[in-house]
């Protein structure tokens, strides 16, 4: 029986390392605001961003990429299918799959294209890219990258935005093995009465270009965020149970490194043992579409994810829009 697995993994993050301090001096200086409390919630130490003009969100995906093709001991001619996630492209016509596709030297034949499903956007990039492997003899090996360049978009005068975020892309290489491993299944959750709380540009591109309207940062109005925990519960309980599985089958959670607060509470809610939680999110800081592959990767690296391990993924986009997958590594 043909599955697909996930052969190799891989990140690249901005060099500049910026510490809690900076943001808390900052917004003590602009409001009076103390937001030391705001980042043990969201369980920020330090985030990396871009502080030049040469990098951007494909320059971060084409290292990514690099790095996981040496990885998996492969050339960009070896790839079927290329996509390429982000809420933050550097252009919009063409493709920036177009400019990856360059970069690594990939065939003609290649399968391109951009998606975005804001922060959701990866998982559900790596959730499509093995469905349509399945369903395709022509395709055997797929590069999912995921690149968000959200300092760019940060409002200094908004601590969720500019004290938050960080810049980072991760890249997967998919491929069909007999191996019993890989894809298993995915739920998604969608919830479209939010569509109007993260927004940018703030009134929609038309506003930007011909009306004067906002393009300088990103749109964030307050809300729960603990609002998605039950829908999340829901989601863990469904999809385990239709997979004849228990939530202690799972050997590691993948989560949205959003908020290290809704992470404890899914932990506390399901009584996950902490060696079964990968958190990366004290030093990248929120990274948007790369979050859970960077969650992916520091796991392998640190020896918490293993070969055989399930794993279940989890991450949010704005709207709101949930995806839960289920994945043996």
């Amino acid at each position: 029986m043909t599955n697909i697995r996930i052969k190799a993994v891989d990140v690249y993050h901005a060099k500049k390392v910026i510490n809690n301090d900076f943001y808390i001096d900052h917004f003590k200086g602009i409001n009076g605001k103390d937001i030391t409390h705001f980042l043990e919630i969201m369980g920020r130490k330090q985030r990396y961003q871009i502080d030049n003009l040469e990098e951007n969100s494909i320059t971060m995906a084409i290292e990514a990429s690099k790095g996981v093709l040496k990885k998996a001991g492969l050339e960009g001619k070896d790839i079927d299918m290329i996509i390429f996630s982000t809420q933050v492209p550097e252009v919009t016509v063409p493709t920036n799959a177009m400019f990856l596709h360059n970069a690594i030297g990939a065939k003609k034949g290649t399968v391109i294209y951009d998606m975005n499903a804001n922060c959701a956007g990866m998982t559900i990039a790596v959730e499509q890219a093995s469905r349509y492997m399945l369903s395709s003899k022509h395709v055997n090996k797929a590069l999912v990258v995921g690149s968000d360049y959200l300092s760019l978009l940060a409002d200094p005068n908004d601590a969720m935005t500019y004290a938050n975020f960080g810049d980072a892309s991760s890249a997967v290489i998919l491929e069909k093995t007999e191996e019993d491993t890989g894809f298993i299944d995915a739920m998604f959750e969608v919830d479209s009465e939010n569509r109007n709380n993260i927004l940018y540009p703030h009134k929609g591109l038309s506003h930007a270009i011909k009306a004067g309207g906002r393009a300088d940062s990103m749109l964030w109005l307050p809300f729960d965020g603990t609002m998605s925990l039950p829908y999340t519960y829901e989601q863990f309980e469904a999809i385990l149970d239709r997979n004849d599985l228990t939530i202690d089958d799972v050997n590691a959670f993948c989560l949205s490194q959003f908020a290290k607060a809704n992470i404890d509470k899914i932990q506390e809610r399901f009584a996950i043992p902490d060696e079964k939680i990968v958190y990366a999110g004290d030093r990248y800081g929120y990274t948007g579409t790369s979050s859970p592959f960077i969650a992916l990767y520091e796991g392998i690296e640190s020896g918490q994810i293993k070969r055989g391990d399930l794993l279940l993924f989890w991450t949010i986009g704005g709207g709101h829009e949930f995806i839960t997958m289920l994945y043996k590594y």
